[in-house]
């Protein structure tokens, strides 16, 4: 007997709640929802930048180690998914987590990606290569993922670690160096930002 495919769809957020891990409902526009749903989106668009490295990881091997950050990158927010989506005082609590090596390894991360670019001496603005201004999209996400975690833990003390946010911190900094880095690899210039720009002629 062929086992009974389970369904997409409950109906139970039809009322505008959601369920966390412990059962409790809460609605969906609560501080804690916007701050998962916002991690969710950053590994999201962590996906897309993975998409657009895809055709060049057996060719560059800078594209292969930059895909392994980002498949890693993607576990850590799934941890960091769940930490939120568990209250403290339910059953889960000691499930996934962001430990404090996550965000020691992103610095390293970024001390390794920075000793092969050029010194940046000037404003830069998003762009480059495919993967590399999906990764500047990705940095802006991670952003306000952070300020959502703080403005969380700013409502419900200890909601979110400090060690949460320390890696969301990190990991702006580690996607911005990043897309610097695939940038480079691929030999495609960033644009320097120039306060005194005019329109180009028509």
């Amino acid at each position: 007997m062929m086992p009974k495919p389970a369904r997409i769809y409950t109906r139970t957020g039809d009322d505008g709640t959601t369920g966390l891990i412990g059962g409790r409902r809460v609605k969906k526009s609560a501080r804690r929802i916007e701050t998962y749903g916002t991690v969710d989106e950053l590994s999201s668009a962590i996906g897309v930048a993975r998409a657009a490295l895809r055709p060049m990881l057996s060719a560059n091997a800078r594209a292969a180690r930059l895909d392994a950050w980002l498949a890693w990158t993607q576990d850590v927010l799934f941890n960091l998914g769940s930490e939120l989506a568990t209250l403290a005082q339910q059953d889960g609590a000691d499930g996934p987590h962001v430990e404090a090596a996550d965000a020691e390894a992103l610095e390293h991360a970024i001390d390794v990606a920075q000793s092969e670019l050029p010194a940046l001496t000037q404003f830069i603005a998003p762009g480059g290569s495919p993967a590399g201004a999906l990764l500047h999209v990705a940095r802006t996400i991670c952003r306000r993922a952070e300020r959502h975690a703080v403005a969380l833990d700013d409502q419900e003390s200890g909601a979110v670690s400090s060690e949460a946010v320390r890696y969301l911190n990190r990991l702006s900094d580690a996607l911005f160096v990043w897309a610097r880095w695939i940038n480079d690899a691929f030999d495609e210039p960033e644009h320097v930002w120039n306060p005194a720009s005019r329109p180009p002629a028509s």
